[in-house]
């Protein structure tokens, strides 16, 4: 696999963190999920907050291919085992609250006087500086500050949480992406480095050309539901029997689809006759459209309009979108081992390489936390005796 070879700790907590080091794992990294201890209580373990235990879905689909070390950061013993296992890894990642990693004594400055080639990754919910870099950060709370929630849902109904934690997920595959990228300087330089990113940075990147509308021209873009914020028609119809997302908002392609659906007239319209005057009059577009898709069903419109390469699709819920014959034949669902429910199904990654074909299944499922306690630390070279008395002293489970 391309990162085969590659040692990761991942330090990592709820799901932006586990994202990035989802990528590592899935691509052949051996991966090391240190928890703390079970002998800890709660307040103790802040980092376990807000995840359930190994049977719920969503920490098994985030932890797959890894390995569980329960170890307690708090202790000195348990500082100096992980300093060990950094000074024979190639990257730590971690999203604690800015301040957490210092406090614990294992932030980059620390970690690189043990391993000057380390690549060290960090997510927060702000930003490592700056006078929000103390606040805790979620999903929800980016969605609305990055201005995301604004643009999101129907006008005139106020703001609208978009239905996946998406600041998470996005934070998590730009951090997947720097480490990657300093992997490539280090094997040039030799030099590891301290690569960082946050909810509020990714979604502000995610923003894209609604925020460059803003940057440029100090313009602030609206809700716009269910349409495009730009082209017209593009978005949302009525069919005769439910929803169809259809984009039509080039000259070549309201012809076509007018011509597919026997609505010819709506081409001759003056108020449609160009890309401008359809984004001027989007409203009256959109309605016309609407008029005639819905004397259709949805898969007629989607056999019609893609036949003339008029992009058409259904709206799917999750099990539909699954059980799709393209989803099948892209096999995006691959089995894991585990030891009480047997094999379990998670989503692969959508990353396809010529040279790596996927394999047929996930080499471990999400660990408990210590469950590869013994294994790991014999890999990292510490003798029986001294295993023997970090589990005596509480330092590993």
């Amino acid at each position: 696999m391309p990162l085969t070879g590659y040692k990761v700790l991942d330090l990592t907590q709820a799901r932006a963190g586990p994202t990035s080091v989802r990528l590592l794992a899935d691509w052949g990294a051996t991966v090391i999920r240190i928890k703390p201890p079970s002998t800890l209580d709660a307040a103790q373990a802040e980092e376990a907050e807000g995840e359930v235990g190994q049977e719920d879905p969503d920490t098994q689909n985030l932890h797959r291919n890894k390995r569980g070390l329960a170890l307690n950061l708090k202790s000195d013993e348990g500082r100096k085992v992980f300093m060990e296992l950094a000074r024979q890894c190639d990257v730590v990642v971690e999203n604690f609250r800015a301040d957490v990693k210092h406090r614990l004594g294992v932030d980059y400055d620390a970690v690189a006087k043990v391993n000057p080639r380390i690549i060290y990754a960090s997510i927060s919910g702000f930003g490592q500086t700056g006078p929000y870099s103390g606040r805790p950060g979620v999903d929800q709370i980016t969605q609305g500050t990055s201005g995301l929630m604004s643009v999101t849902g129907e006008p005139g109904r106020g703001p609208l949480r978009v239905g996946i934690a998406i600041s998470d997920t996005s934070a998590g595959m730009f951090l997947g992406q720097g480490i990657l990228l300093a992997l490539l300087h280090r094997e040039r330089t030799g030099e590891g480095q301290w690569v960082h990113t946050s909810l509020l940075e990714a979604m502000l990147s995610k923003l894209d050309f609604q925020g460059a509308r803003y940057t440029m021209d100090a313009e602030v873009p609206a809700q716009q539901g269910n349409f495009h914020p730009t082209n017209a028609p593009m978005g949302l119809f009525d069919a005769a029997d439910g929803p169809v997302n259809v984009s039509a908002s080039s000259n070549r392609g309201l012809a076509a689809m007018c011509e597919a659906l026997g609505a010819e007239n709506l081409v001759e319209d003056p108020r449609f006759e160009s890309e401008d005057k359809r984004i001027e009059n989007r409203a009256e577009v959109n309605a016309a459209v609407n008029q005639i898709t819905r004397r259709f069903e949805v898969a007629v419109l989607v056999e019609k309009l893609n036949a003339v390469r008029v992009p058409c699709g259904p709206v799917y819920d999750i099990g539909e979108a699954f059980e799709d014959e393209q989803v099948k034949h892209l096999k995006m669902v691959c089995p894991a081992p585990h030891p009480r429910r047997g094999e379990i199904n998670l989503v692969r990654s959508p990353i396809n390489l010529s040279k790596f074909p996927h394999p047929d299944a996930f080499h471990h499922c999400g660990p408990r936390p210590g469950e590869h306690s013994d294994e790991i630390l014999r890999e990292f070279g510490f003798q029986a005796d001294d295993i023997r008395k970090l589990y005596d002293d509480g330092v590993v489970t």
